[in-house]
């Protein structure tokens, strides 16, 4: 467990701000948050959104992320400019989408910098909203292409594509694992993949473990938000607040599959004040009990046998006894 790497959002850390910095004056700066995520005993790791997070040079960024005694995991690209509104690499506007692509290779070129590989595209912007706004086979190839262009711009940096069903857009251009695999298929490109947000497949009406699965038979899964939600919106609660038997297949499946990234906590402690300390040692430790829990699943032959016979009775009992023991 010890070679585990946890990371988590960085924007987490101006939960209760007013009470962690009683003279703060407005909203806490990026190497504030850093700082205050140095405090979460486990963690290891940062993502960083790119560019909002890069209020800094970057010398001076890496340096405060290194005192903080973390390293960075990988960018997530947030094209949240009002440019983007109607699309960032969908914009029906040229100039526009060629920002959108250049910006994200130079996200990619930060990345870099702070040793990271792994660049992640939520395109959230990119979708529609209304009938007759768009044409759906030209915004499905423009996001193809730009995803295709960046991933070959560095081919040295795995390309992750985040889904999510909608918003800000009534419907994403890539709302569920399905149309990431045909994007990824399309794209041909040996360093794209797929992250997984526990949320946004729950809001997609998926089942984690078997997204999971079907990643890892047609791409690579690259990426990880845990979190929980009941599955109407992207709640981003704690791990295994609601889900937790789901949450454990989920792991027990890309671990089967060979997931060695990060376990990033896609969590929103700021939505109702949360201590984010406090919350995302929370969210480390339900995981690393989660992962021992995965162990005794391991090659357990019973298990195995049961699940090859469908026989969802005593699945149930064999997991209640590892999940449920005093």
């Amino acid at each position: 467990m010890s070679e585990l790497k946890f990371a988590t959002r960085l924007n987490s850390f101006a939960s209760g701000a007013h009470l962690y910095w009683p003279d703060l004056q407005g909203k806490p700066s990026v190497l504030q948050m850093v700082a205050r995520a140095g405090k979460v005993n486990g963690l290891t790791h940062l993502d960083l959104n790119f560019p909002q997070h890069l209020t800094s040079d970057i010398a001076t960024l890496r340096q405060a992320i290194a005192d903080a005694g973390l390293a960075v995991n990988g960018m997530q690209m947030r094209w949240d400019a009002p440019q983007f509104k109607i699309g960032a690499f969908t914009h029906p506007d040229p100039k526009v989408r060629r920002e959108a692509i250049e910006l994200t290779k130079r996200g990619i070129d930060a990345g870099r910098e702070f040793g990271s590989r792994l660049m992640t595209l939520w395109m959230g912007q990119d979708g529609f909203d209304y009938c007759f706004q768009a044409d759906y086979k030209k915004i499905w190839e423009d996001a193809v292409s730009a995803v295709r262009e960046v991933a070959e711009y560095a081919p040295d940096v795995d390309v992750s594509i985040e889904y999510k069903p909608n918003e800000p857009r009534a419907y994403s251009i890539f709302p569920n694992a399905t149309t990431c695999l045909l994007a990824v298929e399309e794209a041909g490109c040996p360093n794209l993949g797929i992250t997984l947000d526990f949320a946004h497949v729950l809001f997609a009406n998926e089942i984690p473990a078997y997204a999971a699965a079907m990643v890892a038979r047609r791409s690579r899964l690259l990426g990880l938000d845990l979190n929980d939600g009941w599955g109407k919106r992207d709640d981003g609660l704690m791990v295994g607040s609601v889900n937790p038997r789901a949450t454990l297949e989920f792991l027990w499946q890309m671990q089967r599959d060979g997931y060695s990234g990060a376990y990033y906590f896609d969590t929103f402690p700021d939505a109702s004040g949360l201590d984010p300390i406090r919350e995302a040692e929370s969210n480390i430790a339900t995981v690393t009990r989660l992962l021992k829990l995965c162990d005794q699943l391991h090659d357990n032959a019973e298990l195995l046998s049961a699940i090859a016979r469908q026989d969802a009775v005593a699945s149930q009992q064999i997991v209640n006894e590892i999940m449920l023991a005093r």
